[in-house]
């Protein structure tokens, strides 16, 4: 069987299109790659001039393939990236021709945007990387298939090529619910969730700005579908009456929206310890607390969110991979705060 990555990474390709080839050139050779390549990948090498048919450059997409037609690809040299890259210092926790996994600092941008061009992954990325970046439709930079928000850490993966960006995008687009994929967040609340287990099925739409989301009705036309699993894993301060100050729980997603569990915990009555944007009108709760825990949770200045766990299955070998990183010392700080109460 023919190994797609080194047919995907093979400067030159040729093919022969078979006795039921038929339809437009750009269909029919993305469909004939197996994906190694996506149609617009594919449509751009046709403009660029980088496919022959019977010897003759080809640059129009909707020109007719025949059956018996040669066909001569000539992978271009991925571009260099923009961004730059930048000497960042990232927390590798494996990586190999294929992919990166790394546990993300709170307080660095996953992606260059406005307001953050520069001092972003991506732009550390691209310099960790260098060469062993085999170009992401066609570009040297490192495929991101998923983001933390800037203020959250823990384990993301990166792809390093076209055909580990496929098919690590297509597990994320399926949320576990037909492969291997897991994705575990710690998450500190305010109060005491309902039960030990609970699972929130809310729909998210855009709440007036570019990143900001809330709870709609599933009918609204930008709601998205939005499924969070929550376990609480411990009650801090808890009270003879049941209620108790504060609470560990592990998230777990069915699906992955902007803000997905900010969003659901403060729609529960429970949002993130620190959260500036979600839990703002429970910043006063601190006042409850002892002096000491007290000091420690105003001095936290984020949401108290963290990616713990990841597992994949690896694109190249099949093999299912787990990653796990604890948290980082400013939310162990407040845990153990409240653990004193």
């Amino acid at each position: 069987m023919t190994d797609p990555f080194k047919q995907a990474e093979a400067p030159r390709k040729e093919l022969i299109a078979n006795e039921d080839a038929q339809g437009r050139l750009d269909a029919w050779l993305a469909a004939e790659l197996g994906g190694d390549l996506s149609r617009n990948r594919v449509k751009a090498l046709i403009e660029q001039g980088a496919i022959s048919i019977n010897g003759t450059v080809v640059t129009e997409p909707k020109r007719k393939i025949k059956p018996g037609d040669a066909l001569v690809i000539e992978m271009p040299e991925p571009e260099d990236p923009e961004p730059k890259g930048e000497d960042i210092p990232l927390e590798v926790l494996y990586e190999d021709n294929d992919l990166i996994v790394l546990s993300k600092p709170a307080g660095l941008v996953v992606h260059p945007g406005a307001g953050n061009w520069t001092g972003t992954l991506v732009n550390a990325l691209i310099h960790h990387c260098g060469d062993s970046l085999s170009g992401i439709g066609g570009v040297k930079r490192p495929g991101i298939v998923h983001r933390l928000d800037k203020e959250t850490s823990g384990v993301m993966v990166v792809a390093k090529n076209d055909i580990a960006h496929r098919h690590l995008a297509d597990q994320f687009a399926d949320h576990g619910r037909n492969g291997p994929l897991e994705r575990a967040y710690q998450a500190i609340v305010w109060g005491r969730p309902k039960g030990l287990r609970g699972t929130i099925d809310a729909a998210l739409g855009r709440a007036g700005d570019r990143t900001k989301r809330t709870v709609k009705n599933e009918n609204t036309d930008d709601a998205r579908e939005a499924i969070t699993h929550y376990e609480v894993i411990e009650r801090y301060g808890e009270k003879p009456d049941s209620t108790c100050l504060a609470s560990l729980v592990e998230c777990r997603l069915e699906t992955g929206r902007t803000h997905q569990i900010r969003v659901h915990m403060a729609h529960i009555g429970h949002p993130l310890v620190g959260d500036p944007e979600y839990g703002a009108a429970f910043k006063t709760k601190a006042n409850l607390l002892p002096d000491h825990a007290k000091a420690v949770v105003n001095g936290f200045h984020r949401q108290a969110l963290h990616a713990f766990l990841l597992a994949f299955e690896h694109p190249r070998t099949g093999e299912v991979m787990h990653f796990e990183a604890p948290v980082p010392d400013d939310m162990a700080a407040v845990m153990e705060a409240f653990e004193a109460i």
